[in-house]
Formats: C-alpha cells, structure tokens, sequence
C-alpha cells in the first residue's frame, strides 16, 4: 500500500512547481494581515464596477501587493488579475483573486480569501486559497494531493465524498439570482430539488468544504477565470472533477459545476434542463 505525498515531501511529479507554491504560500502569508486588518476595521470606500459588483480599496491594494512580489520573484512571467489590466505575454501566468466575496467583506461576513494560481500550458498548476477572517488556507500543486492547514509543514490531505447518489448529496451555490438571468433557472432547481441538502455557503467556500468532502456538489453560473484557477487544482487533486456547464474541464468555460466525480454526469445533465426566458428585471438590466 502506497502513502499519501507528505506536504514537506513533494512528489516526483509536483516537485516542478515546488518553488512556485512557496512563492504563493509567502504571498497568501503578506497580504492576510493586509486584508484582515482592513476588514477589522471596517475603513474602506465601496466602489461600483460597470458590471455593476462591489470594489474596495482593498481589493485593489492586496492585487498591488501580490503584482509587486511576483514581479519581483518571478520576472518572466505573466499576471492576469481582477482589479488590473494583465501584464506580460509569458506562457507561464499568475492568475490572482485579491478578495473573492468581495460583498461579504464589506458587509462583515467573514467567508472571503485571497486566490493565488498558476496557469502553465493551459493549465493550472498551482492553487493556493487563503481565508484569513476564517483562520483557514487551502492548496494544491498537480500530482502533489490538496491540503488544508496553518502552513506547508502542518498539513492535513483532502479528500472528496464518496456519495454516489444525488439523493443522498449536499449541494452548494452562491445565489439563485445567476441562474435566472443566464436563463438556467429551471436547471438549477431541477438539480436542486433532486438533493439532500442545499445550503449557499458561497464564492470559494463551496468547493473548499466539497474538496474536504463536507458537500458533495458546487455550481456557479457566471465566472471569471480569477474567480476560479486556484479553486480547480484544490478540487481536482483531492479527487473530484471541475467543469463548465458544458463539460469543458477546468476554469476556462464562463462557469462552474464542481462534484466529488460520482455526481457530475447527473448533475451536468439536470443543469442542462431548458429554463423560462429571462425575467422582466434581468431584462431591464441588459437594456
């Protein structure tokens, strides 16, 4: 019987970006005091995006923070980040959340990190997701597991669920309002109502608790890449599955649906179900 990798210990196959996960450890551990005070403090002034979602000063000095050690520890590569235009045109790129749940951070709510990732030959390598309010990190590196703990040398491994039924399964989301206005409401429900369990722990937190195999399915209509490259490793290397809507592996599609992998075929077709047309509000929005 083999033993699991030890966090100290990389295998032969994570050991190329061994270097890179440090890098992203040493960010996380700068910006958390950064974010956490300004979160204590409650101090920042809440902007509005075109797209109409919450930016603070905050979010805008950790990206500042994480764009400045990465320029200076990695040169060569580039930077694809939320608050700021992408830097560079290196096929090795950092793909940075400074605050994923940015409304919860300004609304006192806790359940918000940092997402620190790197993308390498279309794919992401490296996934490092740091909650300071919550006390928690998460992170993953190919080939080398998930794992959750206070620092690389105190670690514990993750592993996803083994329900194989929906029936039995606990689903996570952010918000009924996506769906609707992407026209996959009845989807949603549809795969809703076939679980056990529905709870909207939300943003990074759903498919932290489905790595740790507390839930058993996660889906997002509407994404970024930043809101999602860290999240995929972490998934994936503590044996689930990360996919668009449509199948696509991985953070590229617009959207998630992650699962423990013995769920996803159902999950994926239920979300494919045909929905109502868009509702009056959605609709006066893209007016």
């Amino acid at each position: 019987m083999s033993t699991p990798a030890s966090p100290t210990r990389p295998s032969l196959t994570d050991r190329r970006w061994r270097d890179d996960l440090h890098l992203a450890h040493t960010i996380a551990d700068q910006v958390d005091p950064l974010t956490r005070a300004r979160f204590d403090a409650q101090d920042f002034v809440v902007e509005t995006k075109p797209d109409l979602t919450p930016v603070t000063e905050a979010d805008r000095e950790a990206e500042r923070a994480i764009r400045d050690m990465l320029a200076r520890a990695r040169t060569r590569d580039s930077v694809l980040g939320e608050e700021f235009p992408t830097t560079g045109s290196a096929p090795r790129q950092w793909v940075i959340d400074p605050i994923d749940g940015t409304k919860n951070f300004v609304r006192g709510v806790p359940v918000w990190a940092t997402l620190i990732s790197l993308v390498e030959d279309d794919e992401v390598v490296v996934g490092v997701v740091s909650a300071p309010a919550l006390g928690r990190r998460w992170w993953a590196v190919k080939g080398g597991g998930a794992w959750t703990g206070r620092s690389l040398a105190s670690a514990k491994q993750l592993h996803v669920s083994s329900v194989a039924d929906l029936e039995h399964a606990s689903l996570s989301y952010s918000s009924l309002s996506g769906w609707a206005e992407t026209r996959r409401l009845r989807g949603m429900l549809s795969l809703m109502q076939s679980c056990w369990r529905t709870r909207a722990y939300g943003d990074f937190w759903s498919y932290m608790l489905l790595a740790e195999g507390a839930v058993d399915l996660a889906a997002e209509p509407e994404l970024e890449l930043y809101d999602m490259g860290a999240l995929v490793p972490i998934v994936t290397e503590a044996g689930g599955v990360f996919t668009s809507l449509s199948g696509q592996p991985g953070p590229w599609g617009g959207n998630a649906v992650a699962s423990n992998g013995l769920l996803h075929d159902a999950a994926l077709e239920l979300l494919a179900t045909p929905t109502d047309n868009m509702p009056k509000h959605a609709n006066r929005t893209q007016q």
